[in-house]
This record gives C-alpha cells, sequence and structure tokens, in this order.
C-alpha cells in the first residue's frame, strides 16, 4: 500500500516552485498525493518568513498537521526553519527540519527518519554558492508552469529578512533551466513565469557575484543575463508566453525594453518592486534608486509596449515614515498608474537594520495607511482595465465555472487581466483572440 504525503506552500512564487518539484519527488518516490486532511503519512508545509504574519501561518499550519494526524511525520521546510536556526530558536513537534537548499535531500531525510534517527538539514545559507537543482516535469496548473532561474539575493534592504534566510545571489544554468522549458512545452503547458528570489541579478553570479546591479545592467556584448535567458526560452516550440514574475527597476534600460519588445513571446506585465515612492523613506530602506529613475523606467516600458501592465509592492508604515512622507508615496502610486499594487503593512523582522531604527510607526497608524492605499489601488485597477475596453488580446483560457447553468471559461491575457467567456467552442489551455468588452 501506497504511503500518502499531503503538502501545503506558503509565500513566494519560489516557494510554490519548490513545493511542486517536492511533490514530484513524493510522487517518484511512490507516495500518494493526497489532500491535507487526516490520513497522510507525511505532512510537508514549506514555510515562509517573509513577515509576522508569515511567522505566524508557518506555525499554525505545523500544529495543524500534528492536530490532523498525532503519528504523520511532520516536515518543516523553507525560509522560518533557516531563521529559526539561524536565530537558534528550536521548532518544537516537527519530525524532520529543512532548510534552503537542502530540499532536493527530502526523500534521503525521509528514509532517515523511518530509521528513527533525528532529522535536520540545515546549512550556513549565507556560506553557498551552489544553486539546488530541483526540477519539475509537470505542474500543478495545467497552463502556466512557474521555472525557479535564481535563488539567494545581494541587496540587503534594511527591512528584509529574506537575504539572510536564502542566502547570497545563486543563478541556475540556463541549459538546465532551457531543457525544464521543453520538458514541460511536451507536457501542454504554453506559459512559463520566470522567477527567482531576485531575477533581475541572474547571471550576475557566473561573473562577479559582488558586482553592482546597475553595472550588471549596464555591461555590453553577450552575456548570461536575464535578456540573454529570456531569449534562449524564446526559441523553444510550444512555448507562446513567457512572464516574469518580478525585477528591479534597476534592471530597465533602453536595450533590455527594446530588445523585449521585439520578442512577442515575452507578456507585457511587469512587476516592479517600488516598496515606496519617497525618496527619503526609500534611502532609509537601503532601495538604491529614487523616485524619479523609478518613474523613468516606467515611462521606458511604456515607451516600447503599447499598454503594458506595470503592477508593483508598497510598504506603508516603515519606521520614520511621516504624514508627508506617506502623502508623498500615496501622489506618486497616483502619478504612475500602476494596474495593481500589493499593499504591505512594515513587519519588524529581528535581525534587519530597520528593526533597530527609531521611530516605528504604530499598528493603527500603518493599518489607516494601508486602507488609503488600497482604495486608491483598487480605483487605479479599475482606470487600467477600463482601459482595455475595446482592445484586441490572447486570452489563456484555464478554468471552467459554471453559473446559472450556464458553463464559463475564465483565463488571463498577456497583461495578466482576467477575462470570462463563454465555454461553447472552446477548451481549457486554448489560447482565443478576442476584443475586450464591459462584461
Amino acid at each position: 500500500m501506497k504511503k500518502k504525503a499531503a503538502l501545503h506552500n506558503l509565500g513566494c512564487k519560489v516557494n510554490a516552485y519548490e513545493v511542486e518539484a517536492m511533490q514530484q519527488l513524493l510522487e517518484k518516490a511512490g507516495y500518494e498525493i493526497v489532500p491535507f486532511e487526516p490520513g497522510a503519512d507525511v505532512y510537508l508545509i514549506n514555510t515562509c518568513t517573509v513577515t509576522n504574519i508569515a511567522d505566524r501561518k508557518s506555525r499554525q499550519m505545523l500544529h495543524r498537521a500534528r492536530k490532523r494526524k498525532p503519528d504523520a511525520g511532520i516536515v518543516a521546510a523553507g525560509c522560518y526553519v533557516q531563521a529559526q536556526e539561524e536565530a537558534g530558536t528550536k521548532i518544537e513537534g516537527i519530525d524532520i527540519l529543512i532548510g534552503n537548499n537542502q530540499k532536493k535531500n527530502l526523500i534521503a531525510l525521509l528514509h532517515d527518519y523511518e530509521q528513527h534517527e533525528d532529522v535536520k538539514a540545515v546549512i550556513d545559507i549565507n556560506h553557498t554558492g551552489e544553486f539546488e537543482e530541483l526540477y519539475v516535469d509537470s505542474a500543478g496548473d495545467h497552463t502556466r508552469a512557474y521555472i525557479k532561474i535564481q535563488d539567494g539575493c545581494n541587496q540587503f534592504c534594511t527591512y528584509c529578512i529574506i537575504p539572510y534566510v536564502r542566502g547570497r545571489i545563486r543563478s541556475r544554468k540556463p541549459e538546465e533551466i532551457v531543457k525544464e522549458v521543453e520538458r514541460l512545452a511536451k507536457a501542454g503547458y504554453q506559459e512559463v513565469v520566470l522567477t527567482g528570489i531576485h531575477a533581475s541579478s541572474y547571471g550576475m553570479d557566473f561573473v562577479n557575484p559582488k558586482m553592482d546591479l546597475e553595472t550588471w545592467a549596464g555591461m555590453e556584448g553577450e552575456k548570461w543575463d536575464l535578456l540573454y535567458l529570456i531569449r534562449q526560452i524564446h526559441k523553444v516550440d510550444g512555448i507562446r508566453r513567457i512572464r516574469l514574475s518580478s525585477i528591479e527597476p534597476r534592471i530597465i534600460t533602453e536595450n533590455f525594453a527594446k530588445s523585449l519588445s521585439e520578442l512577442p513571446k515575452v507578456c507585457p506585465h511587469f512587476h516592479l518592486s517600488m516598496q515606496s515612492g519617497c525618496d527619503t523613506t526609500l534611502k532609509r530602506m537601503n532601495r538604491h534608486y529614487t523616485s524619479g529613475e523609478y518613474f523613468e523606467k516606467c515611462q521606458m516600458l511604456r515607451k516600447y509596449f503599447a499598454y503594458p501592465a506595470i503592477t508593483t509592492d508598497v510598504i506603508v508604515g516603515f519606521p520614520g515614515e511621516t504624514d508627508e512622507e506617506f502623502e508623498t508615496t500615496r501622489a506618486f502610486i497616483e502619478k504612475v498608474g500602476f494596474y495593481e499594487t500589493h499593499v504591505f503593512k512594515y513587519s519588524r523582522r529581528n535581525g534587519t537594520k530597520a528593526a533597530q531604527m527609531p521611530h516605528q510607526v504604530p499598528d493603527q497608524e500603518k493599518a489607516k495607511r494601508s486602507q488609503i492605499l488600497l482604495d486608491l489601488c483598487q480605483r487605479k485597477k479599475k482606470e487600467f482595465e477600463d482601459g482595455m475596453i475595446g482592445r484586441k488580446v490572447e486570452v489563456l483560457l484555464e478554468e471552467t465555472v459554471e453559473r446559472e447553468g450556464i458553463l464559463y471559461r475564465t483565463g488571463f491575457t498577456k497583461e495578466y487581466v482576467k477575462v470570462e467567456v463563454t465555454a461553447d467552442g472552446t477548451r481549457e489551455n486554448q489560447i482565443v483572440e478576442l476584443t475586450m468588452g464591459n462584461e
């Protein structure tokens, strides 16, 4: 009888890719993958530690797994595990601890656990240059697949714990990425999403891992950078779309924007990490660019793409953020005209510089500012979607839904605008051309 495994993921798209890769390892080892309900022999939670809320959710899911089946093997993997180990904090009630860069060893670690051995696999992540090779031949989504191209970060933004739990930048060899894309294309996937902890620095470690991002972005001549990688993937038959997850504004040059616009498979959907629209706040965050430079990069994309969807992240209530600084950010968001903005209340992370900064903003004020931006961002989203009306688009149909006895297909445009069409004459994983309407 097959052993049963249940998996749950928390956090970013990199985590989502890693949990799919671990699921594939389990399947190849003979495990049956089951829902997160009582009855599994192994529960695996891929954790997150980017905020206090992420920490709490990680703990809650681990406790929930233990409660579902007390005698099951409980596996905690990922960033929360790495952070707790770095801090010397013991995680109680967990059978197997797997830090970052050790997930490929999941099956061997489960074997050790079955031999009644204490199992802990957590390395000093800040002193490794190895990219952990994990592979995905199929993904949970039958139309879109995430591809992890890079790990780690060298930026050390003052609020961010991620460089401490993910380590320094490590890039995956382009030939290995292309092989994975080819396998996914043969499996029927039409869209790939390139993701990483700091994807903009892809390839830098092949030359000099300590190089500044601006130097890397401006370096002329052929190099294994993000643009090179996109061009290689663009050659893969069967792949119709290439989408970028999150990139830094500093990587956008005239050459980068122009070159991407000449590759028809590239989706005009750019998530440019921002965090603040106020220069003084950006400086305290150690973000390495100004609001003016950020705006210039947005305009550069709009120069080469007809109607690009630009999305971003913003943090409210960063230490020292005054009412005036917040208003500057609010006005900047209004000026840029993002399609979507993900708003986060600043979360104090022990071990980061911002955690020790004076003038911490009260939670009540963070909540107030967050709501102001959420309301603004909802309005800007509607404005962008209204601007799509009458445009000819391609929609990759992904799911079938039923409402009042009628079947519909839902999917996304290349700009990542969700669209719904009647199911008649269509199928899932089909790309259809249509003109955007009001309904």
